[in-house]
């Protein structure tokens, strides 16, 4: 699978769940595995959640 932030190469394990977090080796970016259809995978970006000081 690429990466949608590099097009570097992230692997996805056989025993994947949806929701398990993966890693692009290259650039390091996160992502969300969910599914797509019955047995294939598509990534979404983690949605970071910052701290908020009282800004």
């Amino acid at each position: 699978m690429k990466c949608p932030e590099c097009e570097g190469d992230i692997s996805i394990p056989e025993d994947a769940l949806e929701g398990e977090i993966v890693a692009c080796p290259d650039c390091g970016a996160s992502f969300e595995l969910y599914k797509k259809g019955d047995k294939t995978f598509d990534l979404r970006p983690i949605q970071a959640v910052g701290e908020d000081w009282g800004e």
